[in-house]
């Protein structure tokens, strides 16, 4: 069995990562009912024995006797590290995993970047060393962070140059939460453009989140609240309400992408998807590695009751606008991939059927009109019988690339704010310049594959054979 490990950086990262790690425990607690540490929880737990004081020695078989995260948890800030040190999930984190400092990083990526970057180094290395130690056969990294602010695009994108520099071999799997236009920190597009470049050149793939994709979908679930559609109500202190009761505002659900797509690794299935598989299937070029991600249905920990979706209309959902986790429309661009991850009761017949109906309105890159790589996993996510996580490799992500790079530009073409960067040592103008070129390459790479779209359709020609 493989082990993956997470690394979580910056508010955000730790906001969504503690989601992460809450949903795990509730799906493993409803199948693992006699509370035996297993190969499905070894995957991103370790099992301590703690019964002598401290960190003892790990428990590989037999009973569950303290549960502990693979992770590293990280925060120039100590608030929100803070907040899950004293709330119900204190105990399964580490205290040896965690990295804090006091004054945050200003929203600024070269204060995260270089500054806390150097800094905290060796004291990064070290940890990570560790966390991997502890693992059998370490598959996967996963780094949450956010773009826009300081520590998690900076210091974030440092970790993930090291993960590359001291673990070649292991793949690197990113969410990186976008801002959205309205961003209250007037510097995210800085911020998101010279952290897309280092996720150009070191990340095996991105999961790219919208904020704004993130609003759509907690307006969706307040309307249906508030029309009494389907007779559909919000359960009280669910992930969509505050302790008081009443609607939270905004709800970040990246953490349930993430839990479906490690579901293969934590849990049995006749079709179980490797992580490395994602990768070699669906990333045919080396950049173009972001992968848009929907989901179905959008109120995973059944937050929200509304029956059921009928399994064919889940499969129709997944590649709707409206399921998507950022504010694209696949069906009327490129793909060059796609992978459908099923988790519940689903048979290899459902998921063919589907494929073959949806095929005809979904464009392929001529060269890999095949393109499907699918998962079936057995334990369905809490609360439902069954749920889908598509990834699509398409050119559908680019608007939001040219919508950063406009941003970028109004800010740059004013040299607005720039100062507060480059007095940091190691950051210099020509680390603007080549962060907009990098974005500006990506972008162009989208342009090239999207001309292709709707040409006629050539099949390799075959070798004659006489007869």
């Amino acid at each position: 069995m493989t082990q993956s490990v997470v690394v979580q950086v910056g508010q955000c990262g730790n906001q969504v990562g503690c989601r992460f790690w809450d949903l795990a425990l509730r799906e493993h607690a409803a199948v693992n009912k006699k509370g035996i540490y297993d190969e499905a929880l070894s995957s991103f737990f370790r099992n301590v024995d703690t019964r002598s004081g401290g960190d003892g020695p790990d428990i590989y078989k037999g009973k569950i006797c303290s549960l502990k995260a693979r992770a590293l948890l990280i925060d120039m800030e100590e608030g929100v590290v803070n907040e899950i040190l004293q709330g119900p999930l204190r105990d399964v984190f580490d205290s040896k995993q965690l990295i804090t400092d006091v004054s945050g990083s200003g929203n600024n990526w070269a204060v995260g970047h270089k500054l806390y970057g150097y800094q905290y180094r060796e004291n990064i290395v070290e940890k990570l060393r560790k966390t991997a130690e502890h693992c059998d056969c370490l598959q996967c990294f996963f780094i949450i962070h956010s773009m826009g602010g300081g520590t998690g695009s900076g210091l974030g994108t440092f970790v993930l140059n090291l993960l590359e520099d001291e673990f070649p071999e292991v793949y690197r799997f990113v969410t990186s939460v976008y801002p959205s236009g309205e961003d209250d920190v007037i510097t995210s597009p800085y911020n998101s453009v010279l952290a897309m470049k280092e996720l150009n050149e070191h990340a095996d793939c991105v999961l790219p989140i919208e904020n704004e994709s993130l609003f759509d979908i907690v307006n969706k679930i307040h309307q249906m609240i508030n029309s009494g559609k389907l007779g559909s109500t919000v359960k009280q202190n669910s992930l969509v309400t505050s302790s008081a009761g009443s609607a939270k505002t905004v709800q970040e659900k990246p953490f349930d992408a993430m839990n479906i797509l490690t579901s293969s690794a934590r849990f049995e299935g006749s079709l179980n998807m490797d992580l490395n598989e994602i990768s070699m299937n669906l990333v045919p070029f080396p950049r173009l590695h972001y992968l848009v991600s929907s989901l179905t249905p959008l109120y995973t920990l059944a937050d929200v009751n509304v029956p059921s979706r009928r399994l064919d209309q889940m499969f129709s959902d997944a590649f709707s606008r409206d399921h998507q986790l950022i504010q694209a429309d696949p069906k009327h661009s490129l793909y060059l991939a796609c992978a459908l991850l099923v988790r519940g009761n689903v048979q290899v017949s459902d998921l063919r059927r589907n494929i073959e109906r949806l095929k005809p309105s979904l464009h392929f890159v001529s060269w890999n009109q095949e393109g499907w790589k699918t998962g079936l996993c057995s334990v369905p996510p809490v609360g439902h019988s069954h749920s889908l996580l598509a990834l699509a490799n398409n050119t559908c992500v680019k608007p939001t690339f040219i919508e950063l790079k406009d941003r970028f530009m109004k800010l740059y073409k004013k040299k607005a704010h720039l100062h507060h960067y480059l007095h940091i040592d190691g950051m210099e103008q020509s680390c603007f310049s080549e962060a907009i070129s990098s974005l500006s390459d990506l972008i162009e790479e989208y342009n090239e594959l999207d001309a292709t779209k709707g040409g006629p359709r050539t099949d390799p020609s075959r070798l004659k054979i006489a007869v």
